[in-house]
């Protein structure tokens, strides 16, 4: 197992009339706690696109709300890989408000995909290898 955690503050912007995190948001909490587990093995999403040739199209998402978000609370967004990935990776994520109470839980289930030939390809190895001694 893998895990990775990363802080964000809520912004106006995020929330709705009743001063809740809207809840198409928690979407790009995801993208970021995963964006950020990436880069914490050394590699990023720019370079899986220019340096290894692979996008990562996202193919399945699943979120469950347990209490709201509000206007200004620092959230605490811990990402999960439970397993190598393979042809998918699938990433865990778990939501905490400030009183470290857990507000949300999804996952997130990406593709590689070949970025020329738009086909399914494994795991890049460099991307493995950095995962394997997690694994162990």
């Amino acid at each position: 197992m893998y895990k990775h955690e990363y802080k964000v503050i809520v912004r106006y912007a995020e929330t709705d009339q009743m001063g809740f995190v809207y809840y198409g948001n928690y979407a790009k909490f995801y993208e970021i706690g995963r964006v950020e587990l990436i880069r914490s093995l050394g590699l990023s999403y720019k370079e899986f696109e220019d340096r290894l040739n692979i996008f990562l199209p996202v193919v399945q998402l699943e979120s469950r709300y347990l209490l709201p978000a509000r206007y200004d609370d620092e959230l605490r967004i811990e990402s999960i890989l439970d397993e190598l990935p393979d042809k998918m990776i699938s990433f865990r994520h778990l939501i905490y408000n400030p009183q470290n109470f857990l507000i949300n839980r999804g996952v997130v289930k990406l593709l590689f995909i070949d970025k020329m030939t738009g086909r399914k390809v494994s795991a890049p190895q460099e991307m493995t290898d950095l995962l394997k001694q997690h694994f162990e």
